[in-house]
């Protein structure tokens, strides 16, 4: 969803270099440079609003994270999140995602996040999908052999489509859950600001985690 234009979203970020980057090609296989502490690596593509990247980053700071988004607008929003909490282990990425073997070395990142993402619904489009092969196949190449993939989604279509994607691609499945909210004990689970709105309708919440085999 293209959110209405923020005049102050821009000048924003660029007053805030400290926590958010916009050529992230340059910090290529260096990014622990911008943590205070050497931590795996996690990324979220398509962070919205923020809410997921910044709850995540609170709730394991023994994680470093990286929210990327191309959204300006959404990135000023999330960064406004990150000016308050200030949190040591969070850096926010104004940028494409779809460019992900061009920002980080192979094996340098522990674990990819896709939430509520685009579902790109007709056929010309699904080269579009981040679960379509070419995407799986940079997940592949910058993650550690043992670093798991996470999606979410309300979106039915997407979900099987991305099952039927990841399967033909190899990999294999660690959990799926059909309706995230309706699991007992859902402690662990962190939720985007769609997450919320739509659980609180009734709507089911897709969810699989994912490897890829070595």
């Amino acid at each position: 969803m293209r959110l209405r234009n923020k005049p102050w979203a821009k000048p924003l970020i660029a007053e805030n270099p400290q926590y958010v980057v916009t050529d992230p090609a340059a910090l290529r296989g260096n990014w622990q440079s911008r943590f205070e502490k050497e931590q795996p690596l996690y990324i979220e593509i398509g962070m919205g609003k923020g809410r997921f990247i910044v709850e995540m980053a609170k709730k394991y700071p023994e994680r470093n994270f990286i929210g990327l988004e191309m959204q300006t607008v959404a990135t000023g929003i999330a960064l406004k999140k990150q000016i308050e909490a200030k949190l040591p282990n969070l850096q926010l990425v104004c940028a494409n995602g779809s460019g992900l073997t061009e920002f980080f070395e192979p094996n340098e990142v522990s674990g990819i996040y896709l939430n509520f993402s685009d579902p790109w619904p007709k056929n010309r489009n699904e080269k579009r999908r981040l679960t379509y092969k070419s995407f799986l196949a940079q997940y592949e190449e910058v993650m550690q052999p043992t670093g798991h993939l996470e999606f979410k989604t309300d979106n039915r279509g997407l979900f099987e489509y991305s099952l039927t994607s990841l399967n033909n691609y190899g990999m294999e499945f660690d959990q799926v859950w059909l309706d995230l909210h309706q699991t007992p004990d859902l402690t662990d689970n962190v939720m985007t600001e769609y997450e919320e709105k739509f659980s609180q309708k009734g709507q089911p919440i897709y969810k699989l985690e994912a490897h890829f085999k070595h």
